[in-house]
């Protein structure tokens, strides 16, 4: 079996390439980044080592690495040959590995099944990806499958000298939906195939993504650097409770969460967030502010959830106020963000940014929250 893995990056190391050079694939891990490829190809294999209760490492061979730029036509050749592709490079760059897909399914020589997916922190990446590749195609060979995904491992800052080992927590879990996939049979025994993949994205978006951000936010409004320290202040614990109160309500009600079983899910989740083994920068938790406050992200979906069952988000909007005052030099999204702040309406700012119209139940409420912090902003 063969696989090919867009992105060798921590999560393409530590979680996904991973999880299928356990299930038996030859890996080829298709990257950009220059001195994170001569790292691979010159050393023997990496490790990744678990974070947990009990640390484990575990060794890795079975794999390759191409430049997807200079190693263009082997790496069409690999997709040619492929059993599966994945990738996690980032919603935002899933259009610009298009096009070598298309070449790569195009190259195809046999009618063996192929299945695509997007392994991105997003709802429904990998229909981003099916519609880019479409638009290069003037028809899809038959046996090409593609499948929406939801993904879970947290994956900490890692030591500076420690490329191409990498460090991860010992959870994952990588939920995959069958429904279009005609029976394909993967081969991966630790993914979870499901017919309705919504609810496992949103419990996990929701929950896990959701109390991250509010940590990095809250944390970093209140002077913390890192997300252990952070979680060590009782004002910030405090908010990250009574988040996670109101995610459950919307997601209990909406999917009909047992609530029992949902409780448990949210204490595991603020364990492995509280793990100090994966601490992180609240700073890099925290970036592209703008993605992550749009409409079906990790704090507008859950809020606006919340709204239309007639119930006030407060705890939410206290994170999006936080959002609103992040601050990273290095982040592009934070100038165009406060740009945005200081030339757009709150309403205005609402529908551009967060995706909410003024006729929804949570339009007043989240412009207020913009115009308290944009009225914060005028008096400094």
């Amino acid at each position: 079996m063969r696989a090919v893995h867009f992105g060798a990056g921590n999560i393409g190391r530590g979680f996904i390439g991973a999880v299928l050079q356990d299930a038996g694939y030859f890996v080829t891990f298709a990257d950009v980044n220059k001195e994170l490829i001569a790292k691979l190809r010159s050393s023997n294999g990496y490790s990744l080592f678990e974070l947990g209760e009990a640390q484990k490492e575990t060794h890795y061979e079975n794999f390759e690495v191409l430049d997807s730029t200079a190693d263009e036509a082997a790496l069409i050749a690999a997709i040619g040959r492929a059993d599966v592709i994945t990738a996690s490079v980032g919603t935002n760059i899933l259009p610009a590995i298009a096009p070598v897909i298309s070449r790569g399914i195009q190259s195809r020589s046999s009618d063996s099944p192929l299945v695509i997916m997007a392994c991105e922190n997003a709802i429904n990446a990998t229909d981003i990806l099916w519609s880019k590749i479409l638009e290069t195609l003037e028809r899809l060979p038959k046996n090409i499958f593609f499948a929406n995904t939801a993904v879970d491992r947290i994956v900490p800052m890692q030591q500076a000298d420690g490329e191409p080992d990498v460090a991860a927590e010992s959870f994952c879990e990588w939920v995959i939906d069958k429904s279009g996939l005609a029976g394909t049979d993967l081969k991966i025994p630790a993914a979870t195939m499901v017919d309705d993949l919504q609810p496992f994205i949103e419990r996990k978006l929701y929950t896990v993504n959701t109390a991250h951000l509010t940590i990095a936010y809250l944390g970093q409004r209140h002077g913390h650097d890192t997300i252990a320290e952070s979680l060590r202040d009782p004002t910030v614990r405090d908010v990250v409770a009574r988040v996670m109160e109101e995610t459950s309500m919307a997601l209990v009600t909406k999917h009909d969460f047992d609530s029992n079983e949902h409780a448990k899910y949210v204490h595991r989740t603020l364990l492995r967030l509280a793990n100090p083994l994966l601490d992180d920068q609240v700073e890099r938790v925290g970036r592209q502010p703008l993605r992550k406050l749009s409409r079906f992200e990790r704090l507008i979906g859950p809020a606006a959830l919340l709204a239309e069952l007639g119930e006030e988000p407060s705890a939410l909007l206290e994170v999006v106020e936080a959002s609103l005052d992040f601050m990273s030099q290095n982040d592009p999204e934070v100038a165009l963000l406060n740009s945005k702040l200081g030339a757009l309406t709150p309403s205005e700012f609402a529908l551009e940014v967060c995706g909410i119209s003024p006729e929804h139940q949570l339009a007043g409420s989240l412009e207020r929250a913009i115009a308290k912090h944009q009225g914060a902003l005028s008096h400094k």
